[in-house]
């Protein structure tokens, strides 16, 4: 027996350290799968990477900018009055396009079965 797919939509979580040269370094995946009541994100700061864009990058408040994504992303109150919205909202507000040091690509969609299986194999994939 075939067991049931689930539409999801991810996007990948960019450091952008100088925002004029457009250059990034991909920090994480975020995904929301709403048939399973699921949004999630993971994220690794690469130091080396980062680095190498701008040595003079503040790893310490681009950290703490990804724990608040992470904290808006599972709708705990320390994450503010946007962790309180719905998580299609959150999901939106997380993925809206920003000119910032911290970033998300385009929303993308799939399918899958286990969407903390699919979140895992991504950040394999497009940031380790």
């Amino acid at each position: 027996m075939m067991q049931e797919q689930h539409l999801f939509e991810y996007a990948v979580i960019r450091v952008v350290p100088r925002v004029e040269r457009e250059e990034f370094v991909n920090v994480g995946v975020i995904l929301f799968c709403p048939s399973k009541r699921f949004l999630e994100c993971v994220f690794e700061l690469n130091a080396p990477k980062l680095r190498a864009l701008s040595d003079g990058l503040d790893l310490d408040e681009v950290g703490a900018y990804l724990n608040a994504l992470k904290l808006i992303c599972v709708g705990k109150k320390e994450g503010g009055t946007i962790a309180a919205l719905p998580p299609a909202s959150r999901f939106r507000w997380l993925t809206a396009t920003r000119s910032t040091v911290v970033q998300s690509s385009k929303v993308h969609p799939g399918f899958c079965q286990d969407p903390d299986l699919s979140l895992s194999k991504l950040f394999n994939h497009l940031v380790k």
